[in-house]
């Protein structure tokens, strides 16, 4: 039995990840923390699990922290994981981070991108990313593991593929993304008042989302060779969902059946790909950890489409995932049905 504490427990990813490992056979919650609603009962909080967890949130220091758990989930926002990770490294907790802190290896580009100069640069180069359909030999025996953005586990794991295989060109590969408001959390916003955001999608951070930089990190890392996109995210007015419609040009001749077996090839053994034939929609995977995806071939372009629970696969589930590679159980455990 592993003790774990979830640190930010107010927030959608959160929750969902204290669901999944309430039916963890393996996990005892010992520990929510948030900085805003000490001593508040984390079912005050997420209704939801009302009767499942008996315990309240707590502003917690790290030596707190270490004396309850052995592994802490960071729920924190960027630039806070940063300041609390290397204290409870020192004591002996390990960590799957679910921010963008640990993520990028060079901290220049961190600091360009999220507008911050970071603290602990040295873990940066060391640190494994936590997308285990790409690096799961990589994670067990570390004990800080970069859980990857929801948008980023969607498009790396629709693209790699092709990418790894020489099917498609590296350079100006398109990524239209859709996500559901709560990929943008939880935190009230202008943008996501309902009156703003319902019957309405509308585009934003376009040329300057954060996620840029972190997909063409590990998509060359996957492919052996540069990888530049252009990646223009959508908010659309439903509650969750990643949908990538990738755009590529072909680097060599193959018929759409090749493309999907090369996929298939690519992700056997991976027991939350699907490839699939149809074009799949969101509602395929919501509350699950499957990432569903399929290819075409039209007007000389290759089309990549790939969905994700942005909650789920996109956060929390692959959370599990890592943990459960880094504790040595099975990377399935309190995933699947």
């Amino acid at each position: 039995m592993t003790t774990v504490a979830i640190l930010g427990a107010t927030g959608y990813t959160a929750v969902e990840l204290i669901k999944i490992l309430l039916r963890h056979p393996h996990v005892k919650i010992t520990a929510v923390t948030s900085r805003q609603d000490d001593a508040t009962p984390i079912h005050a909080v997420h209704p939801s699990l009302y009767g499942r967890i008996n315990l309240n949130c707590e502003n917690l220091t790290p030596e707190q922290i270490a004396e309850r758990a052995q592994v802490a989930f960071c729920a924190l926002p960027h630039t806070a994981s940063m300041e609390i990770i290397p204290k409870l490294l020192a004591l002996g907790v390990k960590v799957v981070d679910l921010s963008a802190d640990y993520r990028l290896r060079d901290p220049g580009v961190y600091e360009t991108w999220y507008g911050h100069v970071h603290t602990d640069p040295t873990r940066l180069g060391s640190t494994i990313y936590g997308l285990p359909e790409l690096w799961a030999e990589k994670i067990p025996g570390h004990d800080l593991i970069a859980n990857p953005g929801c948008y980023t586990s969607t498009s790396i794991l629709g693209l790699a593929p092709l990418l790894a295989g020489g099917y498609i060109e590296p350079e100006n590969i398109i990524i239209d993304a859709k996500s559901g408001v709560s990929g943008a959390g939880r935190k009230p916003k202008l943008t996501i008042h309902y009156p703003e955001c319902n019957e309405s999608i509308s585009a934003y951070s376009i040329g300057n989302h954060r996620h840029t930089p972190e997909i063409e990190q590990v998509l060359s890392d996957a492919c052996g060779k540069q990888v530049s996109v252009i990646f223009t995210p959508h908010l659309v007015p439903m509650d969750r969902g990643i949908l990538a419609t990738m755009y590529a040009r072909p680097a060599k001749e193959a018929t759409e059946e090749q493309l999907l077996q090369a996929m298939r090839d690519y992700y056997q053994g991976k027991p939350f790909i699907r490839v699939v034939e149809h074009l799949p929609g969101t509602k395929d995977v919501a509350y699950t950890n499957f990432c569903d995806m399929t290819v075409r071939l039209t007007r000389g372009h290759v089309l990549v489409l790939a969905v994700t629970d942005n909650l789920i696969k996109g956060a929390s589930g692959v959370a599990v995932q890592n943990f459960n590679l880094m504790q040595g159980y099975e990377e399935s455990t309190g995933l699947l049905p």
